[in-house]
């Protein structure tokens, strides 16, 4: 059984940067995408990056590219986003997903790590 699990969130400063980790298991990695979510209190989820199963193809919502990275190591099981010049508005709980190829659903989601961005 697929799972994900997100780490490095914490509290920082605007401005600053930070790198989430998405450690995956049960499956083969490099079988599935991943994406990048988050969720702000009030609001509804929000897609943020996701990278395919080859490494190279990316997409990114408007209103995160070019302050967000994500990236994969496959032979690490792991995805990561980073996160540059980070803005009080980016306060919200992140979640990592992973849907297998072809699949048009996330369907496999982490517990998600808080980010809370201070001004």
């Amino acid at each position: 059984q697929v799972q994900l699990v997100e780490s490095g969130g914490g509290l920082v400063q605007a401005g600053d940067s930070l790198r989430l980790s998405c450690a995956f298991s049960g499956s083969t990695f490099s079988m599935y995408v991943v994406g990048w979510f988050r969720q702000a209190p009030g609001k509804e989820r929000e897609f943020l990056a996701a990278r395919l199963w080859d490494d190279r193809t990316t997409h990114y919502a408007d209103s995160v590219k070019g302050r967000f990275t994500v990236d994969r190591d496959n032979s690490k099981n792991t995805a990561y986003l980073q996160m540059y010049s980070l803005k009080p508005e980016d306060t919200a709980v992140y979640y990592c997903a992973a849907k297998p190829r072809g699949e048009r659903n996330y369907n496999h989601w982490g517990q998600g790590t808080q980010v809370i961005v201070s001004s």
